[in-house]
This record gives structure tokens, sequence and C-alpha cells, in this order.
């Protein structure tokens, strides 16, 4: 089943009665951020598709392989989204994939409106290199470079 995106959702449960909730839940279950190990099977399975092992990802992500493994089995959470958007910028998600990764992981999307932000949305879309040619193109236009695990680079 295709996921759907939220505005389709809101206009579906302005259309649902509470009453049927469950049937909403169930038809819509593809749709829907139900758990911490949301993020963690989506990620595998992206992975698995693109035929990109962890440890690759981690090591193109640059962060360290432990610390990535702790991450996606729900081991140890972050609060730093720039560590999220590594890995799914070396895991080769699309900007779409990209933004609902961060939604599975609980972190706000890249929103067009911030510019740093902007920026890292077109570096999904055009795939300017490695995390460190995004990293100079962030610097080049007086932005803050993607962190990694809590130190700044």
């Amino acid at each position: 089943m295709q996921e759907k995106d939220t505005n389709e959702l809101e206009q579906e449960l302005g259309r649902t009665h509470i009453d049927d909730y469950c049937e909403y839940a169930l038809k819509n279950k593809d749709s829907m951020i139900t758990d911490a190990t949301s993020f963690s099977s989506y990620m595998k399975a992206i992975m698995r598709q693109r035929g990109i092992s962890q440890q690759i990802a981690f090591l193109k992500a640059d962060i360290p392989e432990r610390y990535g493994y702790k991450l996606l089995s729900g081991e140890k959470h972050t609060r730093q989204r720039d560590v999220i958007i590594r890995i799914c910028y070396a895991s080769e998600l699309t900007l779409k994939e990209t933004q609902r990764a961060l939604r599975k992981y609980g972190m706000p999307e890249l929103y067009a409106k911030i510019p740093r932000d902007a920026m890292l949305m077109i570096a999904f879309n055009e795939r300017p290199g490695s995390i460190i040619d995004v990293n100079s193109f962030l610097k080049e236009n007086g932005m803050e470079p993607l962190r990694t695990s809590g130190v700044q680079e």
C-alpha cells in the first residue's frame, strides 16, 4: 500500500467518526508513525533496497560505526537532527524519504524557509558528492556544517 501524505490523512480524518478510528488506523497503518522501531525498520529496508550496508552508510556519514548501530537499533537516541540527516544522505535517501525518516525519528523535517535547511534540500536533490562536499557547500555559503556525534567539525 502506498503511504498517504498528511493532507490526505487529514481530509480522511475530517470524514471519520470517532467510533471508526480503529478502521481508519488499520487502513492507514503504512502512513502513520507508530513507534520508535519504525525509523529503524524504515532505514534498514531502504539500505537493503539500495544495497548499502549499515557499515558503509556509517562510514559515508562520517559517524562512529558503533554509535550508528546503536541509533538504528534504538539502543541510543540523539537529539541532533544533523546526525540523522548524515545517515539519510549516506544511505542515498531522496529528499522525500529523508523527510519521512526525520518524521519517524521524531525530528522536524527540513523546512524550505530556513536557509540552511533549504541548502540541505538542494543537496538531497542534486547529490553534490559526499558529506564532506555537502559540508563544503554549506561552509561556502556561510552556514554551519552538518555536526557529527555531538562534535562540531
